[in-house]
């Protein structure tokens, strides 16, 4: 009776816990599938054999099935050993036993028995070798350290290579002084000083040629020395002007501001007196536009490139000026050139130079508006072409000056224009090395069809008495 009422029971249990089990497989089996797919979609959680085998090669090794923590041996402790001959110099030396010629043999007969009686220090256990390391320290503690001897070479090579003051070769004041003054553009500042000169339409004076050129010569290296006394500390945040004298220290701020006075004094005086008031004035004029004028606004306004134009245009009227005594509208004809010449020079050379200029701190076209930068080279590149048209109109040239000119102002206007649409450094390279021979053949140009002489003119009367 018993024995069959258990069995039902038992079967009663069973019956229950299959029907539970059947109606949660379905749901058991969506989570199992759930987590192996969570699983797949982050492998970077899975622990592999590589993890395991890369922590044990990282931490620990394996030795007579023991695991063993690696110790790296504690290295001996350097002594500081201060030379007295030099207190600036201190040295890190180990203390090295001193070795008696006399007892090398002994020990060298001694290193057999020494071998064999000392105990053999397992690897793996690095207590023993940081103690016998410890105590070989201690043993050379007593002994008199090695002291490193400087020979004087060696001392005076280790002084060569420190900081010390540059000594002035007279020798290398000719070089300096050439770069101090930009040699190179204070050679275009007298070139189309020159040309200004052959252009007036009076007869040809020689000295007063000479004087003037070198007047005009002497007042642009003052600028340029003032101009780079007053950019040190710009310059040498760029790659091109970081080799100047002042930036690498080969001259003082003083013999600097000294060379600057001694050319642009005896210039202006030489302009002023040897050829006549005005040309003096526009050279002393020229001087200040440049040095307080063009200088400071580069770091604060664009509007420094249209007052360094007005600075480049100037050298031509003086040399007009310098022939003549009067600005007539051929002076301001030829300024015009200049003028307009120097923005598809200046602005295609400055795009190039963007990141020097930026880590400089200049506020150019290229750098603020290169927009503009583009447009302003491709106007005044055009503007060529007019300004070559006016000059037979104000009785400077002959008309077959705009005709034979027509070529290489299309020229420097189309490599413009291909600088305005591309804006690349491709396209400004080619606009800036055109531009430099552009400008020396449009004023030869201008100087083959010009008209030699006033009409009524007197030839006897001097060049000066033209403006009476």
């Amino acid at each position: 009776m018993y024995k069959s009422s258990c069995r039902r029971f038992s079967g009663l249990v069973c019956v229950t816990v299959k029907q539970k089990l059947v109606q949660n497989t379905s749901r058991c089996n969506q989570t199992a599938c759930g987590l192996i797919q969570l699983h797949r979609r982050d492998p970077s959680t899975w622990l592999t054999y590589q993890h395991l085998n890369f922590l044990k090669r990282q931490y620990v090794t394996r030795k007579n099935s023991e695991l063993h923590q690696r110790a790296i041996p504690k290295q001996a402790p350097a002594v500081t050993i201060v030379d007295e001959r030099d207190d600036s110099v201190e040295r890190q030396l180990q203390r090295i036993p001193t070795i008696d010629p006399a007892n090398t043999d002994s020990t060298s007969q001694q290193d057999g028995r020494t071998m064999k009686s000392q105990p053999e220090i397992s690897p793996l256990n690095p207590n023993a070798e940081n103690t016998s390391l410890q105590s070989n320290f201690l043993s050379n503690a007593d002994e008199h350290p090695h002291i490193q001897v400087e020979t004087d070479e060696a001392k005076q090579a280790r002084l060569d290579r420190q900081w010390k003051q540059l000594k002035l070769n007279v020798a290398d004041l000719p070089a300096i002084y050439s770069r101090l003054a930009k040699i190179k553009l204070t050679a275009l500042v007298v070139i189309t000083s020159a040309a200004g000169f052959a252009m007036a339409p009076v007869a040809f004076d020689p000295l007063i040629f000479f004087v003037s050129s070198l007047g005009t010569g002497l007042a642009s290296c003052a600028a340029n020395s003032i101009n780079q006394y007053f950019e040190v500390p710009f310059d040498s945040n760029m790659n091109r002007t970081k080799n100047r004298p002042l930036v690498r220290g080969q001259i003082s701020p003083l013999h600097a501001v000294t060379f600057a006075f001694s050319c642009g004094v005896p210039g202006v005086a030489l302009l002023s007196l040897a050829v006549n008031p005005l040309t003096g004035f526009l050279g002393g004029l020229n001087i200040f536009l440049y040095t307080c004028c063009y200088t400071p606004l580069k770091r604060l306004s664009i509007a420094n490139t249209w007052v360094g134009a007005v600075v480049g245009a100037i050298p031509p009227v003086m040399g007009w000026t310098a022939a003549t005594g009067c600005l007539d509208p051929g002076a301001l004809l030829l300024g015009a050139f200049l003028y307009s010449w120097q923005f598809p020079h200046f602005n295609a050379l400055s795009w190039n130079l963007r990141e020097d200029y930026s880590r400089g701190g200049y506020r150019m076209m290229s750098v603020t508006h290169p927009g503009m930068c583009k447009r302003v080279a491709l106007r005044h590149s055009a503007g060529l072409i007019g300004l070559s048209t006016a000059a037979p109109v104000l009785d400077v040239t002959t008309w077959a000056f705009p005709i034979i000119s027509l070529p290489i102002n299309l020229y420097i206007t189309y490599l413009a224009y291909r600088f305005y649409r591309k804006g690349d450094r491709s396209s400004a390279r080619k606009l800036f090395f055109c531009s430099l021979w552009h400008l020396p053949m449009l004023l030869l140009l201008a100087l083959t069809c010009k008209k030699t002489r006033r009409e009524g003119a007197d030839p006897d009367l001097p060049p000066g008495s033209l403006a009476s």
